[in-house]
C-alpha cells in the first residue's frame, strides 16, 4: 500500500456513546511530542458505504479544528474497496486538503481489507509518531483472530484504534471491540442521527491524538457538551 493515493438498527444509542467515553476514559495518557499530531483516518468504501462515506465527508473538518492551538494535524487517509484495492493519501495538514481526497474517491464493491488497513498503520507507526488510528465501518469478512493480533501488535506501539461501527452487525461489533480493546483504544456504535456526536467525538480523538489527555481536557472545556467533558476524565477512573 502506497503512501501516496495513485442499515442501522438500534445504533447510536446513549448507551453506546457512554460505553465509547468509558473505554477513552480507561485509555492512558499518551505523551504529547513535538510538533504536529498524527491520525490516521481509515474508512471502509465498499459499495454499502456509500452514504456513511458522504456523511464523512462532511463533518471530517472535526479533526482539525480541536487541534488548531496545538500545533495542528496531519491526517492520512486510508481506504479500501473493490478488488484487493486499499489505498493510502500522503499525510493531508488541512480539512480542505482531506475534503478533496475524499470527494476524490467513489464507494465501489468488495470485500473488507483491515488487515491491510492495520498493516500499514503498522508501518507508518515504525516510521513516526502516529497518535492513532481512526476505523470507520460496519462489517468484517476476515479471519478475527488475524486482526486481533494486529490491533495487539498496534497496542503495543502506543497506536490506539477508536473504532466508529455503523450497522447492526452483532459479529462484526464483537470483532471490533476486541481490535479497540486490544490495542488501547475504543469502541463506538453510531448511525446517521447520531452524525453530531461522532463529530464532537472525531475532534475528541483528534485533539487526544496530537496532545494527550490535557489537550483533550482543553478541547472539552473549549467545547461543553456532555459527551467532551466525560471525555476529558480520561485516564482518571
Amino acid at each position: 500500500m502506497s503512501d501516496e493515493k495513485r442499515n442501522l438498527p438500534e445504533a447510536g444509542t446513549r448507551s453506546d456513546v457512554d460505553a465509547f467515553i468509558r473505554e477513552v476514559e480507561a485509555r492512558p495518557q499518551i505523551r504529547a511530542g513535538p510538533g504536529r499530531g498524527r491520525l490516521i483516518f481509515a474508512i471502509d468504501a465498499t459499495a454499502s458505504r456509500e452514504p456513511s462515506w458522504d456523511r464523512a465527508c462532511r463533518i471530517q473538518g472535526e479533526m482539525f479544528e480541536a487541534t488548531a492551538a496545538l500545533g495542528g494535524l496531519d491526517v492520512q487517509l486510508v481506504f479500501y474497496r473493490g478488488f484487493h484495492e486499499c489505498k493510502a493519501s500522503r499525510w493531508l495538514g488541512t480539512a480542505e486538503a482531506l475534503h478533496r481526497a475524499m470527494r476524490a474517491v467513489s464507494c465501489v464493491g468488495g470485500e473488507t481489507q483491515i488487515g491491510r488497513v492495520l498493516d500499514h498503520a503498522l508501518k507508518m507507526a515504525r516510521a513516526y509518531r502516529v497518535g492513532a488510528l481512526v476505523f470507520v465501518g460496519d462489517a468484517i469478512e476476515e479471519n478475527p483472530d488475524t486482526l486481533c493480533g494486529k490491533a495487539g501488535e498496534l497496542g503495543l506501539l502506543g497506536v490506539p484504534v477508536f473504532v466508529f461501527h455503523e450497522g447492526g452487525d452483532a459479529a462484526a461489533g464483537r470483532t471490533f471491540r476486541e481490535i479497540a480493546r486490544l490495542s488501547k483504544g475504543a469502541y463506538c456504535a453510531f448511525d446517521g442521527a447520531s452524525a453530531q456526536q461522532l463529530r464532537a467525538l472525531l475532534g475528541a480523538v483528534a485533539a487526544y491524538a496530537a496532545g494527550g489527555r490535557r489537550a483533550l481536557e482543553d478541547y472539552g472545556k473549549r467545547q461543553g457538551g456532555e459527551a467532551l467533558r466525560l471525555l476529558s476524565r480520561l485516564g482518571e477512573g
